[in-house]
């Protein structure tokens, strides 16, 4: 079973768009692109980021 982890290989932050890349096998830049059009849009980026950063577990 896949578990969703804050990736340590692929980050730049916190590694939460590289963990949530790995879990769904997608290229982490395209998460990156969805949370900046997320902030822009309706600042709903900044907030999910934060909150992610702080409820995913890091990758052991």
């Amino acid at each position: 079973m896949k578990k969703l982890y804050k990736s340590n290989k692929d980050k730049m932050i916190c590694g939460v768009c590289g963990g949530i890349a790995e879990y769904f096998g997608l290229d982490s830049t395209l998460i990156r692109l969805a949370f900046a059009l997320f902030s822009i849009i309706g600042g709903s980026g900044v907030l999910a980021y934060i909150a992610a950063a702080i409820i995913i577990p890091s990758e052991y």
